[in-house]
């Protein structure tokens, strides 16, 4: 399976975070703005907002002299032993936080074996989670999470998955047509949300922003009910906007 891979501005986001972080990691008894500036060739501007997220998700830490060393969130992710289990909760406190952000459920989902995975979510009382009334897997065609999933993968990859999943028609406004679809994610922009206007449930919009790193398949997505749809595209900006500590914590 071949990738349609087009860096997105929280990709660029992640591999600047990765470069402080190397750069904080190679002085073990810290290292000064000044020094991680020189080293890493990021200006004022872009360093600063980089070392807040990298304080906030505790990759970092600052000591009493304003130093930086690195934090016990990257230890326990650049450790062999329970790494799964630190990676999920560290994505599980960012879902969270991005769910109380945007005032909406929110999603991880992956592709896998060529297959649609939704493999963690945030949801609350007051943010509840889409109703899987037909499996995910078998509706990539009419969510934001399958549709952004499949834009990453080339046209032979589309047309495979798509050959082995029928696309049935779940709502009035549900595509069925595989050319039409086809069509549609060939000219989805990369940096664009892929939305879902009641296409999979009735009641339920839907935004998916993509989260690629190498040859991993990803995206983040945000649900809401349809009386809130107007507040759709700003709650996936505000996810797209906060999608490089997910990115992040993935390539440690």
């Amino acid at each position: 399976m071949a990738l349609r891979n087009e860096p997105t501005a929280p990709y660029h986001s992640a591999q600047d975070a990765l470069r402080v972080l190397e750069g904080v990691a190679r002085h073990t008894a810290g290292v000064t703005h000044a020094e991680l500036a020189r080293e890493t060739g990021l200006g004022q501007e872009r360093l600063t907002p980089l070392l807040l997220m990298l304080r906030r998700e505790g990759y970092v830490e600052q000591t009493a002299d304003g130093a930086y060393v690195t934090g016990d969130a990257l230890a326990r992710l650049g450790s062999a032993r329970g790494r799964e289990e630190a990676l999920r909760e560290k994505l599980q406190q960012t879902l969270d936080r991005l769910r109380d952000a945007v005032g909406a459920a929110v999603y991880i989902s992956r592709y896998v074996d060529g297959e649609v995975r939704v493999t963690q979510y945030a949801d609350g009382p007051a943010t509840p989670a889409v109703h899987e009334w037909v499996d995910f897997r078998c509706s990539a065609h009419a969510t934001a999470v399958g549709k952004s999933l499949l834009t990453q993968l080339d046209h032979d990859g589309r047309r495979d998955h798509l050959s082995r999943h029928r696309m049935a028609r779940l709502t009035s406004r549900t595509i069925t047509s595989d050319k039409l679809l086809l069509s549609r994610l060939e000219a989805q922009p990369p940096t664009v949300p892929v939305l879902d206007l009641e296409e999979y449930a009735v009641g339920t919009v839907c935004a998916a922003v993509p989260i690629t790193a190498g040859s991993s398949v990803g995206c983040l997505a945000v649900s809401l009910p349809v009386a809130h749809a107007h507040r759709l595209r700003r709650a996936a900006e505000a996810l797209n906007r906060n999608a490089a500590p997910v990115l992040l914590s993935l390539a440690i």
